[in-house]
């Protein structure tokens, strides 16, 4: 799911990936540049469905940590937002992003 964050700019959005039964949430911003992940709109797992990927220049990110494991950004990581899930609604803390 993507969405946007007004709060941090007109044209800054985030996104939030259900992987292992939990709900995770990043900037949607690639580690290497700053860039869009998604290859179509909301879409960001590559086709195995085990990594995060970068669109532009291939980075493959865990979903659970955000950890870049290959690509040109391998050891760096997305920004988390942090993110609570709660009677099937999941909420953002805006608080918790520190690189905007």
């Amino acid at each position: 799911m993507r969405f946007k964050l007004p709060e941090l700019g007109s044209h800054v959005t985030g996104f939030a990936v259900r992987f292992g039964g939990k709900v995770y949430a990043y900037l949607n911003r690639c580690a290497h540049i700053s860039l869009e992940l998604d290859w179509n709109p909301g879409e960001f797992f590559d086709l195995s469905g085990q990594y995060l990927i970068c669109a532009t220049h291939g980075a493959h990110f865990q979903p659970d940590t955000g950890y870049c494991v290959a690509g040109p950004c391998h050891g760096q990581m997305l920004e988390s937002v942090q993110v609570k899930e709660q009677e099937q609604q999941i909420f953002i803390n805006l608080e918790s992003l520190t690189n905007v």
